[in-house]
C-alpha cells in the first residue's frame, strides 16, 4: 500500500478550564489514503471537530494545546532529482509554516456556512481573497479561477450552458452581446452578499473555496448538519465528484452513520477523545463490534420501518468512570423481551385501529384557507405587495393525533405553525381550535388559548434565558397564568416536571449552559407541559440533536403524549423522523400543499414528484445503499 496522506499517530489534545484539564482527544491514530473519504463519526463532545481543528493547526492556544502525537501529512509533491518529499509533522509547525499549507494543501468546510462568511463583503470578495491568498495570481486571473470554482460547485452554470440560457430568453441577441450578457451573470453572482443566497448556495461557496487552490486533503466538518435533506443529498454529490475527478482525499465529519454510508470508504467512531473502532464502511455497518457504534446504527428511525420505540445508545452499553478518572465502557446484557420491544413494529391493523379512533375523536383544530405573507414595502414605508409564505392552506387535525408537517426550508411549515398560535398574524383564513374561533379572540381570551396551545423550538439554547435558573423557566407559565400560586406548591410542579421528562428533580437550580443540547431539549418539553396543554407545535425540536440524543426526545414525545392524551403538530424537513412520529403527514412546498394521508400511505405510495424527492434524499444507510456506491466507484475508476 503507498504511504497515507495524512498519518495521525497517538494525537492528544488538552483543554485546560479552570484548574481543570480535559482531554478532548486523548491518544487517537488513523490514516487517510490518497483519493478516499474517511469518515469520523460521533456525537457532540466526542472529539472529532477538535480531532480536525488539530490537523488544521487551528486549535486555540490557550486553553487547548496538542500535547502528544504526531500530524504526518504527505501532499505527493517532488523534490529535485524526483524523490518524493519527505512526511511532515503539522503538529510541530509554527503559525507561519502553517500558512504553507493550511487552505493551499489542506483546506476545511466548517459546520456552519452562514457564520463562516463575513457578511458586510461580497461572496467573489471573500472567495478570490482566499485564491490571491495561496496563489501568485493577478486580480483578474483570481476572479477568473472564481468563477470557474463556482462552475465546478454547479453554482453557476458552465459558459455554454449560460449561453443557451442567454439566447433562450434572448434569441435576437449577437454573439458579442451573448458574450457580454454571459459575463454580466457571472458577475452578479460574484456580487452577491452571503444573506443573499440560500444555505445550500451559501455552502456551495465554502467548497469552492476549500477547493480553489487545489488541496490534497479536504476536511469537511458537519458541512450538511444544518440543511435540508434534498440539499444535503446534492452537497454529497457534489462532493463525491469532486473528490473522484481530483483524486482529493477527505474526512468527513457528522454524528449520523446514515450520512457516512452515502461517502465513507472508511470509518472511525469516536466517543468522549478515542477511536473505540475503525474499519471500512462495510465492516462497520455489516458486523459493528463496539456497543456504541451498534447504538448508533439502531437509534436513526428507518422509512422503512414503523417502530413502536427507538433503541438508544443506552440500551447497548454502561459506562462507568473509575476512581482514577478512567471511563470504562461494557456492552450491556440485552435480555430477550428488550430485543423484542427493539425489533416490534406497529402492525397495519394497529394502525389502522388508532385512525378509526382518532376520527372518532373529532377534530381539535380546524383551518380553512389559512394565508400568511410577509410586507414588501416601498420607499415611503407603503406595502407594496406580499411575499406569501403561507397561501390557501387547509387541514384539520383530531385529539390525541400526531400530524406531521414536512418540506424544505422557507416552504412555510414554521409560519404556518406560529400563525395557529397567532405569534405571526394571518391575512386571510379561520382557525378553529377546541371550538373557537383563534382568529377571532382579543388579548384576554388568546391569553387563556395560550393554556391549552404551546411549541417547542427548534434551538433548545435560545429558547431559555441564560440567565433564569431551570426551575424558574419551568415555572414562569405557572406564574404568568396564576395556576399554582404558592411557591412551594410551584416547586412541587416544577420537579415533577423535570422527573418526568427523564432530569433529576433536585437541578433546579442550575442554569442551561450547565445541561446538554439534549437536557436543555427536555427543559423546554417539561416548560411546554407546565399548564397542562392539549396542543403541542414540536417545532425542529429534534433537528439540532446528535441522532442518539434525537432517539431518547422522540421516545419521551411519544410517551408523553400517551400519558396526557396530547396532540401534535411535528414539524421537519426529515422525512425519516417524521414518519416515526406521525399519524397523517402534510407535505408542504412554496406555501401550499402537496399531499396529506397516514404516514405508511405518504411513504410507500407517493403522489406527488416533490414528495418522492424528499423520500429519495433520506440517507437511509443500508447495507445494499453501501453496495450500490461502491460498485459506481469501482466502474467509475
Amino acid at each position: 500500500m503507498k504511504d497515507p496522506i495524512l498519518d495521525v499517530r497517538n494525537l492528544k489534545v488538552q483543554f485546560q478550564i479552570d484548574d481543570r484539564i480535559i482531554p478532548a482527544v486523548d491518544g487517537i491514530s488513523f490514516q487517510v489514503q490518497r483519493g478516499q473519504t474517511l469518515g469520523i463519526v460521533g456525537e457532540s463532545g466526542s472529539g472529532k471537530s477538535v480531532t480536525s481543528l488539530a490537523v488544521m493547526g487551528l486549535i486555540p492556544n490557550p486553553p487547548g494545546k496538542i500535547v502528544d502525537g504526531e500530524i504526518l501529512f504527505r501532499d505527493g509533491t517532488l523534490q529535485d532529482g524526483g524523490r518524493a518529499a519527505d512526511a511532515v509533522d503539522l503538529s510541530r509547525l509554527s503559525p507561519g509554516q502553517m500558512q504553507a499549507y493550511r487552505g493551499g494543501k489542506v483546506s476545511m468546510i466548517f459546520q456552519e456556512p452562514m457564520s463562516s462568511l463575513n457578511p458586510v463583503y461580497t461572496c467573489g470578495f471573500q472567495l478570490t481573497e482566499a485564491i490571491l491568498q495561496h496563489q501568485r495570481v493577478s486580480k483578474e486571473e483570481a476572479q477568473r479561477l472564481a468563477i470557474a470554482g463556482l462552475q465546478e460547485v454547479k453554482l453557476l452554470p458552465s459558459d455554454g450552458d449560460l449561453q443557451t440560457l442567454v439566447l433562450k430568453s434572448q434569441p435576437d441577441l449577437t454573439d458579442r452581446q451573448v458574450q457580454q450578457e454571459v459575463d454580466r451573470r457571472k458577475q452578479a453572482i460574484l456580487n452577491r452578499y452571503p444573506h443573499e443566497l440560500s444555505g445550500g448556495q451559501i455552502q456551495r461557496v465554502m467548497i469552492a473555496m476549500a477547493i480553489c487552490c487545489n488541496p490534497s486533503l479536504l476536511i469537511a466538518d458537519e458541512p450538511t448538519t444544518a440543511l435540508d435533506v434534498t440539499v444535503q443529498a446534492t452537497i454529497l454529490d457534489l462532493l463525491r465528484e469532486l473528490r473522484d475527478r481530483r483524486g482529493m482525499s477527505l474526512i468527513f465529519i457528522t454524528h449520523d452513520l446514515g450520512i457516512i454510508a452515502e461517502i465513507a470508504d472508511q470509518v472511525a467512531v469516536m466517543y468522549q477523545g478515542k477511536i473505540v473502532e475503525a474499519g471500512p464502511v462495510w465492516e462497520i455497518f455489516s458486523n459493528p463490534q463496539h456497543p456504541y457504534t451498534k447504538g448508533l446504527l439502531a437509534c436513526r428511525p428507518k422509512p422503512d420501518q414503523r417502530l413502536r420505540r427507538l433503541p438508544t445508545v443506552a440500551d447497548f452499553m454502561e459506562v462507568e468512570t473509575t476512581s482514577s478518572g478512567q471511563v470504562q465502557i461494557r456492552e450491556k446484557a440485552v435480555d430477550e423481551s428488550k430485543v423484542v420491544q427493539f425489533r416490534s413494529e406497529i402492525s397495519e391493523t394497529e394502525i389502522r385501529d388508532r385512525m378509526a379512533r382518532l376520527e372518532q375523536n373529532g377534530p381539535l383544530l380546524t383551518v380553512e384557507n389559512l394565508q400568511v405573507g410577509y410586507p414588501i414595502r416601498g420607499v415611503f414605508g407603503n406595502t407594496q405587495r406580499y411575499v406569501m409564505a403561507v397561501n390557501d392552506v387547509s387541514f384539520q387535525i383530531h385529539q390525541g393525533e400526531t400530524f406531521g408537517l414536512v418540506g424544505e426550508s422557507g416552504c412555510g411549515k414554521t409560519t404556518l405553525g406560529r400563525a395557529l398560535l397567532r405569534l405571526v398574524p394571518a391575512l386571510g383564513g379561520r382557525i378553529w381550535f377546541d371550538g373557537k374561533d383563534v382568529l377571532g379572540l382579543d388579548k384576554r381570551q388568546l391569553r387563556v388559548l395560550r393554556r391549552d396551545m404551546q411549541i417547542i423550538f427548534q434551538d433548545p439554547f435560545s429558547s431559555l434565558d441564560p440567565r433564569m435558573n431551570v426551575g424558574d423557566a419551568i415555572a414562569e407559565p405557572l406564574k404568568i397564568h396564576r395556576v399554582i400560586k404558592s411557591r412551594r406548591h410551584q416547586q412541587e410542579r416544577v420537579s415533577y416536571l423535570l422527573e418526568r421528562v427523564g432530569l433529576p428533580g433536585n437541578c433546579m437550580n442550575r442554569y442551561p449552559h450547565e445541561f446538554s443540547g439534549g437536557q436543555r431539549q427536555r427543559i423546554c418539553i417539561a416548560r411546554a407541559l407546565a399548564l397542562n396543554p392539549k396542543f403541542i407545535i414540536c417545532d425542529e425540536s429534534v433537528s439540532a440533536l446528535d441522532v442518539s440524543v434525537q432517539a431518547q426526545v422522540l421516545n419521551l414525545l411519544k410517551e408523553l403524549q400517551s400519558e396526557f392524551n396530547l396532540t401534535y403538530i411535528f414539524i421537519s424537513h426529515d422525512l425519516a423522523v417524521v414518519k416515526f412520529m406521525s399519524d397523517r403527514i402534510m407535505v408542504m412546498n412554496q406555501g401550499q400543499i402537496e399531499e396529506i394521508g397516514p404516514a405508511e400511505q405518504i411513504y410507500r405510495q407517493p403522489q406527488q414528484p416533490y414528495t418522492r424527492q424528499l423520500i429519495n434524499a433520506i440517507p437511509v444507510g443500508s447495507l445494499d445503499r453501501i453496495r450500490e456506491l461502491q460498485a459506481t466507484r469501482s466502474l467509475a475508476s
